[in-house]
């Protein structure tokens, strides 16, 4: 393919509205850039609260996340949408925040991690507190134990899950992102869903332990 072939626009009225948008904001249409903030904004914010925690960081990331891309529609060659690209940056941005805020050591997960017996059982987590079934069938309780169960891993562990799972980046990407090999981050991910699952199990969100001795109370360690 010769280097003045461009790759075909995206389809659909998205798109559409993105190329309006975006002739827009070359132009430098103060209104256009506003529509942008309120239209994206908060998607983006919302990843950044995953990602940061802190609300004040997460609007914090979110100017600079704007910004950023104010200062670089230059380099968006339409490839993808608008949203697609500013959740690139906005991840970044949060990223580059996370490397600079790392102050303690990194903590061990493997306390989260399976235990497994000599015999290669798994050591189940005791059952956790009986749950009124109304609040077992609260699908919004539910999600907010994933979110308080995500936000107690470790920084590097809990990252990457966000990444992965909530943010639904590739593998390549999101160790591309990180800063790591794909093995490394498919390792790390790996690791970060067990001890969500164990974190899960203790606060009762995954459902009742059954008790010692009933059948498929333990499980074989997988080869």
């Amino acid at each position: 393919m010769s280097a003045d072939v461009r790759r075909p626009s995206l389809p659909g009225p998205e798109a559409s509205a993105d190329a309006v948008l975006l002739a827009r904001l070359r132009a430098g249409d103060d209104a256009a850039f506003a529509e942008l903030v309120r239209a994206a904004g908060p998607r983006l914010l919302a990843t950044l609260r995953r990602m940061l925690r802190r609300e004040e960081d997460a609007r914090d990331a979110l100017q600079e996340t704007f910004l950023a891309a104010w200062r670089h529609l230059d380099r968006f060659e339409e490839q993808s949408l608008l949203s697609t690209w500013l959740h690139r940056i906005a991840v970044n941005v949060a990223l580059m925040r996370l490397r600079s805020l790392r102050r303690r050591p990194e903590a061990s997960i493997d306390e989260l991690l399976p235990r497994f017996e000599d015999d290669g059982h798994r050591v189940l987590e005791p059952p956790a507190p009986a749950r009124a079934l109304e609040e077992e069938l609260d699908e919004a309780a539910r999600r907010a134990a994933v979110r308080r169960c995500v936000d107690r891993l470790p920084e590097p562990h809990r990252t990457v899950l966000v990444l992965r799972d909530l943010e639904e980046l590739g593998t390549e990407e999101a160790a591309r992102a990180l800063g790591i090999t794909p093995d490394a981050a498919k390792m790390r991910l790996h690791r970060a869903r067990q001890a969500l699952r164990t974190l899960l199990e203790r606060e009762g969100a995954l459902g009742r332990t059954p008790p010692a001795g009933e059948a498929g109370s333990r499980e074989r360690a997988a080869s």
